[in-house]
């Protein structure tokens, strides 16, 4: 990243996990240099300064901190020795206990293995800290998580009782049955009883998994919704502005074996989201949260980011990234994009899914379709998707995305967004404005600017060509490390002003 010192600053003073392995910050008052996420008081502005690598940082004297290890942030590269724990280590423990707290592998032992090479210390190691901070165990911890998830299954699904129980972290009915009754002096099957009055068979739709989930204001939930709208592809998702609602199907592969919907309903007065999730979803409910927190945005600093972008038209208060849950779906759609309207690049988006997408069961007639699975694109005849309308170029560049999925999906996991875009930019066919894009709102990038948007040259006031992109980039590094926030701005305010 290419950020400076005053922006930098912001993001540090937010506090945003997403800048974490992507910024260090070292205070010349003290000598030590920190991760952006560190919990200590906010320095001086005067006292810092900025590095993108921790071997920046230790190239010009200064020394890692003992309470946010630096060596133990997120990015490429061996991890770095050990130093003493601190509280901020095990905080970060108990955010990623929290990552796999319902992974099904059933055993705590595995898991806290797990975590404990994640962050680069030993199993006893982490123990130790981790009581110390938290006043309890790792495995308390995880199993506090996963017995409350499952008491909410509980209560407000039909799920069966060996379904809760995977869907909880738990190995087997037995186990869970176990650490329910020691830890809460209640037989589950009991606390079912009480929570249903009836044994009839549920609808598919009164079968679905509950969740709630919430954000920090302000939100512009109006501005989400009317993003998603204005691209929904009929049989896939569906928007309902006046309930401040929005639902949707998923391929099988995406966060469950099987084909899945989801209903997303927005509680502003609460600052909440209502979710409901299909059946088949049982099993990843966890991973659909997390899932869903990025889809929607709802981890971002608005306060930080209003404040940073507050000269731009076009943003109401709380204006969110809108992400994407399906990845394929959404590089997919950025090719179709490309050169076209919002409205021409959905229409090739309805014919695409009409003709090779997956026909599938949701309580709602007017969502039956599931968006193709990578494997049907790239074993598709290029002469069917070209009689859509689309161009050879554009088939090409979506069958060699089909074909290379396996390997994006690994790389968007484990590697920052440029890592992502530098992959995506040697497709034939994709060019850098497709790949920042996809990287964006997939992977949630806030700093992304593809170059040569034509929307944002003409709100800023620049014609087309070289020179005034490179102008737009200039001025676009004003408004890191949230330039992706401020594009949404700059297309918000041409809709405004016709």
């Amino acid at each position: 990243m290419d950020l400076d010192a005053d922006a930098a600053y912001l993001a540090l003073k937010a506090r945003d996990a997403r800048f974490d392995g992507r910024l260090f910050v070292g205070v010349t008052s003290t000598g030590i240099y920190c991760r952006p996420i560190c919990r200590v008081r906010t320095p001086r502005r005067e006292n810092c300064r900025f590095f993108e690598t921790p071997a920046q940082a230790e190239a010009a004297a200064f020394r890692p901190c003992l309470k946010c290890r630096p060596e133990v942030a997120p990015g490429p590269g061996l991890a770095w020795s050990v130093m003493d724990a601190s509280s901020t280590l095990a905080r970060q423990a108990a955010a990623a206990l929290d990552q796999v707290a319902f992974d099904a592998d059933g055993d705590s032992g595995p898991t806290l293995a797990r975590v404990a090479a994640q962050l680069g210390v030993s199993d006893r190691h982490l123990r130790r800290i981790f009581q110390a901070e938290h006043g309890v165990t790792p495995v308390q911890y995880l199993q506090t998580r996963r017995l409350l998830l499952a008491k909410h299954l509980l209560t407000d699904s039909r799920l069966s009782m060996a379904q809760v129980a995977l869907a909880s972290g738990f190995g087997s009915l037995r186990r869970f049955n176990a650490a329910f009754a020691e830890r809460y002096r209640l037989n589950p099957t009991r606390l079912r009883r009480e929570s249903r009055d009836d044994a009839t068979p549920a609808a598919p739709e009164e079968a679905a998994i509950e969740l709630t989930l919430g954000w920090r204001p302000p939100y512009d939930v109006a501005g989400l919704l009317r993003f998603f709208e204005r691209r929904a592809i009929p049989g896939v998702e569906a928007i309902d502005a006046g309930e401040l609602r929005l639902r949707r199907t998923l391929r099988a592969g995406v966060l469950s074996d099987e084909p899945a919907w989801l209903d997303v309903r927005f509680v502003p007065s609460r600052q909440q989201v209502k979710l409901r999730l299909a059946p088949a979803l049982a099993a990843a409910t966890g991973s659909v949260a997390q899932a869903a927190r990025r889809w929607l945005d709802l981890d971002a600093s608005p306060e930080v980011i209003d404040t940073a972008l507050g000269d731009l038209p076009g943003g109401g208060l709380g204006t969110r990234l809108p992400g994407s849950l399906d990845g394929f779906e959404l590089a997919v759609r950025a090719v179709l994009g490309q050169r076209v309207t919002v409205a021409a690049a959905r229409t090739l988006a309805r014919r695409l899914v009409e003709r090779f997408g997956s026909p599938m069961a949701t309580p709602w007639p007017a969502l039956a379709t599931a968006f193709p699975a990578p494997q049907a694109v790239a074993q598709a005849e290029p002469d069917r998707i070209g009689e859509l309308g689309i161009l050879r170029t554009q088939v090409g560049a979506i069958q060699s995305l089909a074909r290379d999925w396996p390997e994006l999906e690994v790389l968007a996991a484990t590697q920052a967004p440029q890592a992502l875009v530098q992959r995506l930019v040697q497709t034939p066919g994709l060019g850098a404005w497709t790949a920042h894009y996809i990287a964006m709102r997939w992977r949630g990038w806030p700093d992304a600017f593809p170059p040569g948007d034509v929307a944002a040259l003409k709100a800023m006031g620049l014609p087309k060509g070289t020179r005034a992109e490179r102008e737009a980039e200039a001025r676009s590094l004003a408004w890191t490390p949230w330039r992706s926030y401020a594009l949404l701005r700059l297309w918000n305010s041409l809709e405004t002003s016709t």
